[in-house]
Formats: C-alpha cells, sequence, structure tokens
C-alpha cells in the first residue's frame, strides 16, 4: 500500500517536472519531440500534456503587444527581474525638503529633532539604542547603561546638520539647563 502511494507520489512529480519542460523544449527540431515523448514514456500518456509554467513573466507594458520578440511571444526572464529591482535594491532615503511648496526654503527633517539633541559646539546626543524596549527582561545595570547619552561621530553630525535647518542650531538659554557645561568645549582641540 505504502510503496503504491510512493510509486504514484514519484510519476506525479516525474510529470510535472517533465510536463513543465516539454513546450520549452517543443520549440526545437528534435530535441522537442524527443524529450516530449520520453515524457509521455515516463508518466504512461499517450501525449505529455502541457503542464502552466512555474511562474509567469510580468510584462513592462502591461496592455501593450511585445512587438520586438520573436514569434511574438513573451519576455525573457530579465524582463520580469528589472521590474522587482526597485523594491528590492530600494535606497535609505531622507525626508529632507529642499525647497518647500509654501516657502521654498529647506525644512526640518522633525525625526531628527525628537531623537537627537544638538550642543552649541555642534556635536549631537542621542539615547542608546533600546533603551525603552524591553525593559522587563534586562537587568538594572544595563537599564542604567542604556539611559546614559552617547556622543554621534562626525559623520553624523554633519549628516544631522544637513538634515536641519538653522533655527535648530542657534544658542538656546534655558533656566536651570542640565546640558549647560557640555554646550562650550573645553581643553579639547578642535
Amino acid at each position: 500500500m505504502a510503496a503504491a502511494a510512493a510509486a504514484v507520489a514519484a510519476r506525479g512529480a516525474v510529470a510535472g517536472i517533465l510536463g513543465r519542460w516539454a513546450p520549452w523544449a517543443a520549440r526545437g527540431p528534435g530535441v522537442g519531440r524527443a524529450l516530449s515523448g520520453f515524457a509521455a514514456r515516463c508518466v504512461g500518456q499517450g501525449r505529455a500534456a502541457a503542464a502552466a509554467p512555474l511562474w509567469k513573466p510580468r510584462l513592462l507594458s502591461a496592455g501593450l503587444p511585445s512587438a520586438g520578440l520573436p514569434g511574438g511571444g513573451t519576455p525573457s526572464a530579465l524582463g520580469s527581474i528589472t521590474s522587482l529591482l526597485p523594491s528590492i535594491l530600494q535606497q535609505p532615503a531622507r525626508t529632507l525638503t529642499y525647497c518647500s511648496l509654501r516657502n521654498g526654503k529647506r525644512k526640518t527633517v522633525k525625526a531628527v529633532i525628537n531623537r537627537f539633541l544638538r550642543l552649541h559646539n555642534g556635536l549631537w546626543v542621542r539615547r542608546k539604542a533600546g533603551y525603552k524596549k524591553k525593559l522587563w527582561k534586562k537587568s538594572a545595570a544595563q537599564k542604567k547603561r542604556l539611559r546614559e547619552l552617547v556622543l554621534c561621530t562626525r559623520t553624523q553630525c554633519k549628516l544631522l546638520d544637513k538634515m536641519t535647518t538653522s533655527f535648530w542650531k542657534r544658542r538656546n538659554w534655558y533656566f536651570d539647563d542640565p546640558y549647560q557645561k557640555y554646550h562650550d568645549r573645553t581643553n579639547l582641540r578642535v
């Protein structure tokens, strides 16, 4: 009983594989007929049924006829892959507006203002990643380390300066500012 089920499953697998290759092989003068006959002998049918291909290529121009293809057939796999490339190779984007529609000025990226603090000396301060995520399974020492502030690197500071306008780079004087002693760099080479 199990052997018969395995034989039926094997026959179906062979039929599926050879049936998918049969339409492409049938285009050739002699090879197609030999493969079709071989598929028919393996499956035990009179003629090999043309099964549906594994995938259907997507056309770049949806409703237009394919004029440059031989026989008016479907395009090669390259045509279907190139339409997928923008979604696969999506580049990260800073949502920076260079010229606003209303005033014609640059706009600040609000995510930068919400996540970072700019000191007057040009350095940017941020929290460590994950300082408010899954605190229930972190030790007290790890939570304390995550609450610490970190200075951004020079490259990050330049990028963040480009993403903000001069309004956010001006000096602010706050009452009881906890960052007051960090705004000016002392004993450090510029």
